[in-house]
């Protein structure tokens, strides 16, 4: 079917405003990053004011926040998404009895909201002590992730090639050989989608270190940046700075990964 060129033009320009939506205020914020503290007594002659990030990364104490949030993400991270694997292999490729059970149980998991159990929560882990603690604020989110990360990988798994398992198996290949040889290497779309998507959910999370550490002792970032504002400065300039210093790893990450992001989230629609 051939396309007028009035149709490429006004897909053009719909996409063209739709960019414009996204990426207007992520350009309002940089420029005032970079932009004179005060109005009133700017460093006049200069366009570009860099000295904000060292100040806001200083007063802000914003490489204290991104030691922890990079420490949580990696620590949620790697557990979540190694336990997912082998989960969705299990409830994707195996029947034994239970497994519709168990699939539902971390179905649960997605649906019920953090605020719901927060509170009870706080309570049996100040129980065990580990409030306060990294492991207090990673292990929510390690158990969160792990419910929607069994549900996307399993989906792989359901549609991965049986006859590929089943020449595994006459080559001599165990379940576990199988599973990291030969369906890991494939699921690489799939499996970067889960990191990413675990990533930005863990490194944007606020109620839980919020809860789960009362004395600020592991403090992550946007909750940094949130404190940051009401108790340091009151000026846009340093906030700005430091919101595009709170974001920067996940839109690098996002950068990086891409393309195979991208491949992820179209396998995981075809699969589902």
């Amino acid at each position: 079917m051939k396309v007028s060129r009035l149709e490429i033009t006004a897909n053009y320009l719909i996409l063209g405003v739709f960019a414009l939506i996204v990426l207007g205020p992520l350009g309002l914020i940089l420029t005032r990053a970079l932009g004179p503290q005060s109005a009133s007594v700017g460093r006049e002659g200069r366009l570009l004011h860099w000295e904000n990030f060292a100040d806001a990364w200083e007063i802000g104490r914003f490489g204290q926040y991104l030691l922890t949030s990079v420490t949580v993400a990696l620590i949620v991270v790697v557990t979540s998404v190694t336990v997912s694997i082998l989960a969705g292999y299990a409830l994707g490729t195996m029947r034994f009895k239970g497994a519709t059970f168990f699939f539902y149980l971390f179905l649960v998991g997605i649906m019920v909201p953090t605020e719901a159990f927060i509170v009870p929560l706080y309570f049996d882990l100040q129980m065990l002590g580990l409030t306060n603690t990294v492991w207090g604020v990673a292990l929510p989110q390690i158990a969160m992730s792990i419910a929607f990360g069994t549900y996307w990988m399993r989906a792989y798994f359901r549609s991965a090639s049986g006859a590929m398992m089943d020449a595994a198996r006459l080559d001599g290949a165990g379940t576990m050989r199988i599973l990291w040889q030969v369906l890991v290497p494939n699921a690489r779309p799939a499996i970067t989608t889960l990191v990413l998507l675990v990533f930005l959910w863990t490194w944007n999370e606020f109620l839980i270190p919020l809860v789960m550490s009362p004395n600020g002792s592991v403090r992550t970032a946007p909750l940094g940046l949130a404190f940051f504002q009401g108790q340091y400065t009151q000026g846009t300039a340093l906030l700005a700075a430091g919101a595009v210093m709170v974001a920067l790893p996940v839109v690098v990450l996002y950068v990086v990964l891409q393309r195979h992001f991208l491949r992820g989230m179209l396998t995981g629609v075809s699969a589902h």
